[in-house]
């Protein structure tokens, strides 16, 4: 579980510093990763490809883990992320990630969900 961890957050500093420091040694050749919002990369080069781009136009602020929840060949991590984008502005949400390992502990499938920020209750103060 130490190793899948470090994995992760080896995954997440390179965000937050903006730099490839192994991504093909992360992910498997054949992975599936796919984004809160709908975009899925297939395969590690197109992991990287993916990075390097995005990191042209945008600066991960923060990207903290709140938690790891581990189950036989599976990761769940909780966290939260803020990002900035040249063309959009700051944006922050809470996510969770869905990770399969393959038997080298890299990453071979990796689902991302979002939640909108900031959470607001629909009805108002609730009555006592």
């Amino acid at each position: 579980m130490e190793r899948r961890e470090q994995v992760i957050r080896l995954w997440f500093d390179m965000w937050l510093e903006n730099e490839d420091k192994g991504i093909k040694d992360l992910f498997a050749p054949d992975c599936l990763y796919i984004e809160s919002w709908g975009p899925k990369y297939m395969g590690a080069e197109a992991v990287k490809r993916w990075f390097s781009d995005w990191n042209e136009h945008g600066r991960v602020l923060v990207w903290d883990i709140k938690q790891y929840i581990h189950s036989g060949r599976q990761t769940l991590v909780e966290w939260y992320f803020k990002c900035t984008m040249d063309k959009s502005g700051t944006d922050a949400f809470d996510g969770v990630s869905i990770i399969e390992w393959d038997e080298r502990c890299r990453m071979k499938y990796l689902k991302e969900f979002g939640c909108k920020l900031p959470n607001y209750e629909p009805y108002g103060e609730k009555e006592n």
